[in-house]
């Protein structure tokens, strides 16, 4: 069994396509479409896998797109544990502009989630084998309780794992409550957690300490849009910067 489990309760299926202009009110012809599985556990399974790696992949799955979307998975090699839900998978929207060179992105609302599935995912989590980590990441689903990710700290405690989170709002906070060994929140996840107004890039690092003092987490990472990703430990800050992107 892999060291590295990953949690995903809002998987997505993208979709995307190109089309030579955005037009309103026109029939515009798209390209085929082209098919990835996504959300947050989900891309950090297929991520690590692409490094050499080895991860397994939990997540909800329902529906025709659900079963695509286990497929999908499977033709990357990923090692995969799906809990079945009655409601389909949610699909994203992507169209690329050739002619702006811009993005439209289009999220949808994912299923509803009853209290019998998403505590199916859990107990599933409970009876796997012996892990080093696991990476609960992503949004939360209609029906999934805030408190989950706390629920999933105490069976990584109960397993001796190092907990990572990346979510938002009250199942951070609830997360860290609990206890974790990583969290990874944007600037605007960092000001909330501290009941601050905007945090500037310059004082990311100062607020990281103050998660760290608190207790409650090891490792903070922030990241930073094009500004990069800030890694902050008690005896370690380093900003990582991203390579130019070129459009």
């Amino acid at each position: 069994m892999p060291t590295i489990l990953t949690v995903t309760f809002n998987p997505s299926m993208d979709k995307s396509t190109t089309v030579p202009m955005l037009v309103a009110e026109k029939k515009m012809l798209c390209t085929l479409p082209r098919y990835e599985p996504g959300g947050g556990g989900i891309n950090v399974a297929r991520a690590i896998k692409k490094l050499g790696g080895n991860a397994i992949a939990y997540y909800l799955a329902g529906g025709d797109v659900g079963k695509k979307f286990t497929q999908l998975l499977a033709d990357e090699h990923v090692e995969t544990q799906a809990t079945a839900i009655a409601e389909s998978t949610r699909e994203n929207f992507i169209v690329s502009d050739v002619a702006s060179n811009q993005q439209y992105r289009f999220g949808m609302l994912g299923p509803t989630v009853s209290k019998k599935e998403w505590e199916a995912c859990l107990k599933n989590i409970e009876q796997s084998g012996e892990v080093a980590y696991i990476v609960a990441s992503g949004s939360l689903t209609d029906g999934v309780p805030t408190d989950i990710f706390a629920r999933i700290a105490k069976i990584a405690h109960q397993k001796n794992a190092r907990l990572i989170v990346d979510t938002s709002g009250e199942a951070l906070k609830q997360a860290i409550e609990a206890g974790v060994y990583l969290i990874k929140p944007n600037l605007n996840e960092l000001s909330a957690l501290l009941g601050k107004k905007d945090l500037e890039t310059t004082m990311a690092a100062d607020a990281a300490r103050t998660m760290l003092a608190k207790g409650r987490c090891e490792v903070v990472v922030v990241s930073m849009a094009a500004a990069g990703a800030l890694l902050v430990t008690p005896d370690l800050t380093q900003l990582i910067a991203p390579p130019p992107v070129v459009k």
